[in-house]
């Protein structure tokens, strides 16, 4: 039996409780070896990120510390190029044992999205596709992930089986905490204690992320 790997890419901007809870309760789901958060360096569907690529690193990096299976892969910030999710795939397959599973995480918004990402169709060659479910979210997938949906889909997350190729919905706790809605609140001068881990708080605090003067 080969390794079991997740991947979580994302701005990070910042980190907080919503991704790391998300993140964990994958892991344990799907007995995850290793979880491994991906802060993207140029977004191709964001806005450039707030903060500098090395200050949202040194987040995650502080919010994961110690706590296993997370872990950080700073690999998308050493491309000099937009961070496409098909070139990390293809260099951490190649990194893997053939029997090793990898789990790409999406939340619903990005896999609507899928259609309009760089090779998409390539995705699945490399890995699983688990997409993280909310029960308010009621929205329905293009026409384009139809088919793949009728002909990739798997019930239950936990009977995925080989390396990948096939797609299924893990549901999650919501919690209603966003970066955007972080990033207002410290622009403001209000506290955002709770909703992003200690170190992170401590981070930004140290080097004045987010205040209204940045």
């Amino acid at each position: 039996m080969g390794k079991r790997i997740g991947l979580l890419g994302g701005t990070f901007d910042p980190v907080h409780i919503g991704h790391l809870r998300s993140a964990l309760e994958v892991a344990d789901t799907l007995g995850l070896q290793e979880l491994r958060l991906i802060p993207n360096a140029r977004p191709p569907h964001r806005d450039t990120p707030q903060v500098s690529a090395q200050e949202r690193l040194a987040m995650v990096q502080c919010a994961v510390a110690g706590i296993a299976p997370l872990v950080v892969d700073d690999r998308e910030l050493k491309r000099d190029k937009p961070s496409y999710t098909i070139d990390t795939l293809e260099q951490t397959r190649a990194e893997l044992a053939a029997d090793d599973q990898l789990f790409l995480l999406l939340g619903w918004d990005a896999f609507c999205a899928l259609p309009t990402w760089h090779r998409w169709e390539e995705l699945l060659q490399h890995c699983h596709i688990l997409v993280l479910q909310r029960p308010d979210a009621d929205s329905e997938p293009p026409d384009a992930l139809r088919n793949l949906l009728a002909a990739r889909s798997v019930s239950d997350p936990q009977a995925l089986t080989g390396p990948s190729g096939n797609i299924a919905f893990v549901w999650q706790t919501p919690l209603a905490v966003s970066a955007t809605q972080i990033r207002q609140l410290l622009a403001s001068g209000k506290s955002v204690r709770f909703l992003v881990p200690d170190a992170v708080l401590a981070y930004i605090d140290a080097h004045g992320l987010y205040r209204a003067s940045n």
